[in-house]
C-alpha cells in the first residue's frame, strides 16, 4: 500500500513541471509526512465550468485545461452517505479498480495524478532487538526517484456533495482522492509487496485525458511498475511514524545494517 508520502514543492514548481494553467486560490505548505485524510496538491485535466468557451491553449487539448487542485486524501465516491468512508479508500489496487463500484467511475473519468517527493514504506527485519509482541520493530524506508524529480503517482479523483450544506456553501463540494497501487518491482518488493502506480512523463497527457474512458482501451495499459533503477530507497527515522513530526529532517538517511538483514 501507499499510506505515507512527503510533498514539499512549492505550488510554482509542481505547475511548471507538469505544465498546468490553473492554480489552486491557497496554497499548500511543504509537508514531510502526508498522510490519510490531509489535503495534497492533484494534477488533473479538466473541461472548464462554462462549456461554451473556448479553453486552448498552446500544448493543451481545446476545451480541457490542466489545474494544480487541492483534494483530501482518501476517495469518497459521489453516492456516498458519509464522508467518512474515505478513510478506508486511500489506495486503490490496480488488479481491480476497473471492476470496484467505488472506483470505477472516477477510473474511467476522473483519473489525476499526485506529485510527491517520495513516499515512506515499513520494512519488518528478520533479526534484531524485539520489540512489543515480540517482534522486531518495522524500519522505516524512503523511496524516491533517483534523478530528484518528482513521483508522479497515478491517482483517482471524485467530488462529493455534503447535502446539509446550501449551494452557496463554499464548502458544499469535497474533492477527494486516491492513490492506485501495484505489485513492487524485485528490490523495493524486499520492503513492501506494493508500491504506488507511476505515470511517466510522455503518458501524462493520455493518462489525464477525460476522453480516455475506457470503452476502446484499458488505461491501465499506461501504467507500468517503475522501471528497476528508477527508484532509490534508504533507511529513515521512526519519527515517521508519528504524524505529528513533519519537517525536512524526517528524509535524512539513517544507519541500517542490511546486508545483515538479507535486505536488498
Amino acid at each position: 500500500m501507499c499510506g505515507r508520502y512527503a510533498a514539499s514543492k512549492n505550488p510554482a514548481d509542481l505547475v511548471e513541471e507538469f505544465e498546468a494553467v490553473v492554480v489552486p486560490e491557497k496554497e499548500l505548505r511543504p509537508d514531510y509526512n502526508v498522510a490519510p485524510t490531509k489535503f495534497v496538491y492533484a494534477i488533473m485535466d479538466r473541461r472548464p465550468r462554462d462549456e461554451g468557451t473556448d479553453a486552448a491553449v498552446e500544448g493543451v487539448r481545446a476545451n480541457v485545461r490542466r489545474e494544480l487542485a487541492i483534494a483530501k486524501w482518501g476517495l469518497v465516491p459521489s453516492w456516498a452517505k458519509d464522508p467518512s468512508i474515505g478513510n478506508k479508500m486511500i489506495n486503490a489496487r490496480m488488479e481491480t479498480v476497473a471492476e470496484k463500484p467505488s472506483y470505477r467511475g472516477a477510473f474511467a473519468k476522473r483519473r489525476c495524478i499526485l506529485p510527491a517527493d517520495g513516499y515512506y514504506e515499513w520494512y519488518t527485519p528478520t533479526d534484531g532487538p524485539k520489540g512489543k509482541g515480540g517482534k522486531p520493530p518495522k524500519q522505516p524506508f524512503f523511496i524516491h526517484p533517483t534523478d530528484g524529480s518528482s513521483l508522479a503517482m497515478a491517482g483517482l479523483y471524485e467530488f462529493w456533495r455534503d447535502p446539509a450544506r446550501s449551494d452557496d456553501d463554499p464548502y458544499a463540494w469535497l474533492t477527494t482522492v486516491t492513490v492506485l497501487t501495484t505489485t513492487a518491482e524485485d528490490s523495493l518488493g524486499q520492503i513492501h509487496d506494493r508500491m504506488p502506480l507511476l505515470v511517466s512523463r510522455d503518458r501524462w497527457a493520455d493518462w489525464l485525458n477525460p476522453e480516455k474512458d475506457g470503452k476502446n482501451s484499458d488505461p491501465r495499459e499506461l501504467l507500468v511498475p517503475a522501471a528497476p533503477g528508477l527508484l532509490t530507497a534508504y533507511p529513515v527515522s521512526t519519527l515517521v511514524n508519528d504524524v505529528r513530526h513533519n519537517g525536512p529532517e524526517l528524509l535524512d538517511p539513517i544507519q541500517f545494517d542490511e546486508e545483515s538483514d538479507g535486505l536488498f
